[in-house]
């Protein structure tokens, strides 16, 4: 009873401040003092609690990292000419009916590469929004189609840290994992294709502006050297490099490349990193601004501040009565069906991918009976359905390095048909295994 009530009010809090429009900091600070004071009316003394809190932040340390660095390295790729150069030579072959489906399949295959959501959205993600807004092309549909190609690599590559979770979680094999879910991901992903296609020709847009475009080449020097940044993701994740470094040597390269092509000052420069990029020109700005190790600060507290409930989770045992009806579900519906509501449920109140693929592990795990199952069932619900919650840092952070609406989560089509997808081929796969049976009964 008093775990219910708990957890309905954290919800609450929650709902009341998307409704006021409030940060969703207050509803996180909100919900770590009312898990804080559960463990308290358990009988856990104040110490032991502190323990439980740091414990799960410690978890979440290198990934707040990660967010700092991305927040520097799209404030760079400004100022360097990097983007500028992309979208200026791109926009002259790329046409803004296809440029719902070229952004998606880009940030696809950067994602397989990087293996990261985040990284593409602060990479490929943020030159393909620079380049819709100089074409006319709606940023609801640009941010869709950079989240769900994002979190395609975020599933399918042997690089994302989500997929290899999964696989220390269920005892399996990653790459077994990739090989498994690139085949089950086919048919969405073809259906993906056909409906960003199919939008882009309907759509209204205001076309490529030569004018606008023409803006990059009077502001910045366009050599090719400033796309050796971006062309040190792409090389340095092929060799499977970690991402902070990665990250890293992009934005010094990028540094270098700001002050001796384009002529920023040193300190200046350093501006840019911490603050982020800005123009003066009203056109260039409401494409480039943006950007710096400032812009990702809130981002980073909401994962340290989300985190927090995972050690306090598992010290307390607040979630364990939520398992009994779980498994109520997977008999009424199917398996996959109460891993789909589980991670709803995880991710609204984790707010964070990490911690609900492992709450809907730990509710969902005697619900399938195969591991490869598991598997298969976390990587098409938790995964994936974490960046569809507004308040998930999941693709919450993404969104906000691309300068996107919250409203593009409606249009990441990727991410819905995939779980639809699979729950209907289970549900056939699982009648089908009833007739069976009554077959051989008669």
């Amino acid at each position: 009873m008093l775990e219910t009530v708990i957890l309905g009010l954290f919800i609450a809090g929650l709902i009341s401040c998307v409704g006021l429009g409030l940060s969703i900091f207050y509803a996180l600070f909100f919900g770590l003092a009312l898990f804080f004071a559960y463990g308290l009316i358990k009988k856990h003394r104040f110490t032991e609690m502190l323990g439980m809190t740091f414990s799960g932040i410690k978890t979440v340390l290198t990934v707040t990292l990660v967010f700092i660095m991305i927040g520097g390295l799209t404030a760079i790729w400004r100022s360097a000419g990097t983007i500028p150069y992309i979208i200026f030579y791109a926009s002259k072959v790329i046409l803004p009916q296809t440029f719902i489906l070229a952004t998606f399949i880009l940030c696809c295959c950067i994602s397989m590469l990087m293996g990261t959501s985040f990284g593409t959205a602060a990479t490929m993600g943020v030159i393909c929004m620079m380049m819709g807004k100089a074409m006319g092309v709606s940023p609801v549909w640009i941010g869709g189609a950079v989240l769900a190609g994002g979190f395609f690599g975020d599933r399918n590559s042997p690089m994302s840290t989500s997929a290899l979770l999964v696989s220390k979680l269920t005892d399996t094999d990653i790459f077994s994992n990739v090989r498994i879910m690139i085949k089950s991901a086919i048919v969405p992903l073809i259906i993906t294709c056909v409906l960003y296609l199919v939008v882009g020709f309907v759509m209204k847009t205001g076309g490529s502006s030569s004018d606008t475009v023409s803006l990059f080449e009077e502001h910045f020097n366009l050599m090719w050297v400033t796309v050796i940044p971006a062309a040190l993701i792409i090389v340095l994740s092929a060799f499977k490099v970690s991402v902070k470094i990665t990250v890293a040597v992009s934005i010094v390269c990028g540094a270098i490349i700001c002050i001796a092509v384009q002529g920023t000052g040193f300190l200046p420069m350093l501006k840019i990193l911490v603050m982020g990029y800005s123009n003066p020109n009203k056109e260039l700005g409401a494409m480039l601004n943006g950007g710096g190790i400032v812009s990702m600060l809130k981002p980073a507290a909401i994962v340290v501040l989300s985190s927090s409930y995972s050690g306090i989770f598992e010290g307390t045992g607040l979630l364990s009565g939520v398992k009994k009806y779980i498994h109520i579900i997977a008999l009424k519906i199917n398996p996959f069906g109460a891993y789909i509501l589980t991670s709803i449920f995880t991710s609204m109140i984790s707010c964070n991918q990490s911690l609900s693929i492992m709450l809907t592990h730990q509710l969902c795990d005697d619900t399938m009976e195969t591991k490869d199952d598991k598997a298969l069932s976390l990587e098409n619900s938790a995964v994936i359905i974490a960046p569809l919650i507004p308040w998930c840092i999941a693709g919450a952070v993404p969104l906000a390095a691309i300068g996107a609406p919250t409203a593009s989560i409606l249009t990441a089509c990727y991410l819905y048909i995939l779980p639809i997808f699979y729950y209907i081929t289970r549900f056939k796969k699982q009648e089908a295994e009833l007739k069976n049976a009554k077959e051989i009964n008669n």
